[in-house]
């Protein structure tokens, strides 16, 4: 599943391409119904809020996406003038005179109202991306939680955006088990976790891939790109980037959290 970082960066790319204009809104696979509802109408406003996209229509409506595990976009522009044929089962297609943007395989393809998406919304915890989020309520909730942090980090409404990667990193920086019950982080803890979480996320935005090393750490030659394997402290790594112990992992919230035993002691 797609983390935080990466709907932000759709919705500032898509942005670009879309708002402000009046848009071809269809469904080639037929299953998106609603699309009738905001054909034609231009959209005002393309937002990212945690792992949700928002599209508010001219018209008032109001449409939601969550690509869930499996759900892609894919742009394609108009090179010959023409608009291209749909490749596969594309739930919805949103298209320019210059440009098609085709969403398959989504969680949730809906069209509603500003009721619908402050009801999705009352759901979410902060989402550290956002200008307008409340840090102080995340770390509250956390720090009332006899939950482990690692669970709490994936749960959307404690804090929203953050995914398998962000949270093992995220720790990891930190020097936090994930195991540990988030009761026991302090105040001070609480905002460096916030903190880090966003700058990880906002680096993830600004190149469009998940990188949360600092370079100063890696033995790169200058301007080698960071390559997959060597973007992360702990998250799949065999051994510790900085300390060469054999990581470990323990399963919170469905999923293996990866962690250091010696940098993230109990």
């Amino acid at each position: 599943m797609p983390e935080g970082h990466t709907l932000h960066r759709i919705a500032k790319d898509h942005g670009r391409l879309l708002v402000g204009q009046h848009l071809r809104v269809s469904s080639p696979q037929g299953r998106f119904t609603d699309a009738v509802l905001v054909d034609g109408q231009r959209l005002e406003r393309l937002e990212a809020y945690g792992k949700h996209l928002f599209y508010s229509w001219s018209n008032g409506f109001v449409g939601h996406v969550h690509l869930g595990l499996f759900g892609k976009f894919r742009v394609r522009r108009h090179d010959d003038g023409a608009e291209p044929a749909p490749v596969g089962a594309v739930r919805m297609r949103l298209s320019t005179a210059e440009v098609s943007i085709d969403l398959a395989g989504p969680t949730a393809c809906t069209i509603g109202d500003e009721h619908d998406r402050a009801s999705i919304v009352a759901r979410l915890g902060p989402d550290p991306l956002r200008r307008d989020a409340k840090p102080q309520v995340a770390i509250e909730r956390i720090r009332r939680s006899r939950q482990p942090i690692g669970s709490l980090l994936l749960d959307q409404s404690v804090m929203c955006g953050v995914g398998n990667v962000y949270r093992a990193e995220a720790l990891f920086v930190n020097g936090i088990h994930p195991s540990r019950p988030g009761r026991e982080l302090d105040q001070a803890e609480g905002e460096a976790l916030w903190s880090t979480v966003v700058a990880m996320l906002r680096q993830g935005v600004k190149d469009n891939r998940i990188v949360t090393v600092d370079r100063r750490e890696l033995d790169l030659p200058r301007g080698r790109r960071i390559r997959r394997g060597e973007a992360t402290y702990a998250y799949k790594r065999d051994r510790c980037l900085r300390c060469g112990t054999p990581i470990q992992a323990v399963e919170l919230a469905g999923r293996p959290c990866y962690f250091c035993p010696t940098c993230q002691p109990v």
